[in-house]
Parts: C-alpha cells; sequence; structure tokens
C-alpha cells in the first residue's frame, strides 16, 4: 500500500487577513481581507484587499467568479465592483473557449496516427498490417 507523502502546512503568521463579508443581496458579494498581525490587532503597515464575487449560469449550472478589485476604500470598491465583475467575466469566458477549443483540437481521427484504424487493425500508433504507415 502507497504510503502518504508528508504534507507541511504552515501558516505565514506576517501574511494574516480577517474576511469581512459586503452585499447587497442583489448583484454580489464584496470580500474585505483586513490586514491583521497574529494577535489579531489590525495591521495598518498593509493595505486592505478587495475581492468581488459573481456567479455566471453556464450548461453544468452556476459557475462562481472570483476577482479582484483595485481600491483603496470600500466606497471605491463598491463603485468599481460593476467594471471588475465585467472584465472577469469576459476573462473566464475567454478562457472557457480556450479550453473548448483545445478539447475539439485533440478529438482521436480515425486514421491519425495513434488512433483506432480498423485498416491497420486498431490502436497501433500508426502500425498497418506490421508495417508503419506515415500520414
Amino acid at each position: 500500500m502507497a504510503q502518504a507523502p508528508e504534507i507541511d502546512v504552515q501558516m505565514d503568521a506576517t501574511s494574516l487577513y480577517r474576511e469581512e463579508i459586503v452585499t447587497d443581496r442583489r448583484a454580489g458579494t464584496i470580500r474585505l481581507l483586513v490586514p491583521v498581525r497574529s494577535d489579531g490587532t489590525a495591521d495598518a503597515a498593509r493595505s486592505t484587499l478587495y475581492l468581488g464575487e459573481v456567479q455566471i449560469m453556464t450548461q453544468a449550472g452556476p459557475l462562481p467568479i472570483n476577482f479582484e478589485i483595485e481600491a483603496k476604500t470600500l466606497a471605491a470598491a463598491v463603485e468599481g465592483y460593476g467594471a471588475a465583475a465585467k472584465a472577469a467575466v469576459e476573462r473566464t469566458i475567454a478562457e472557457l473557449q480556450e479550453l473548448r477549443r483545445q478539447a475539439q483540437s485533440s478529438i482521436i481521427v480515425p486514421g491519425a496516427a495513434g488512433g483506432f484504424d480498423p485498416a491497420g487493425g486498431g490502436l497501433g500508433g500508426g502500425l498497418a498490417g506490421g508495417k508503419l504507415r506515415i500520414p
């Protein structure tokens, strides 16, 4: 039986954030990642991060999309939410289309090297009747 690999998981005490969630219960959610020290007090030396969340419907169901909102305040993050969400959705759709294109181009075609070739007797990497076929 295979032995489980040893996993060394350690949190970085200098990179801690407290998470707060803000939503309008209509368009989406903004997560505030407020920097904190290991004792839980606010760390004013680092900036708060604003992360947006939105969902799009796909044939497989809802797809959550997370994105960073470049902002210095919550008010600015709320104002910039729409543009950041639109850019993230467009990026995600482009990535999905590229994945679909790659999947379609990797379809095995009968008669292609390495594919199923009834004349050559099945899977043979281009071998047909004991001879190498060059497509």
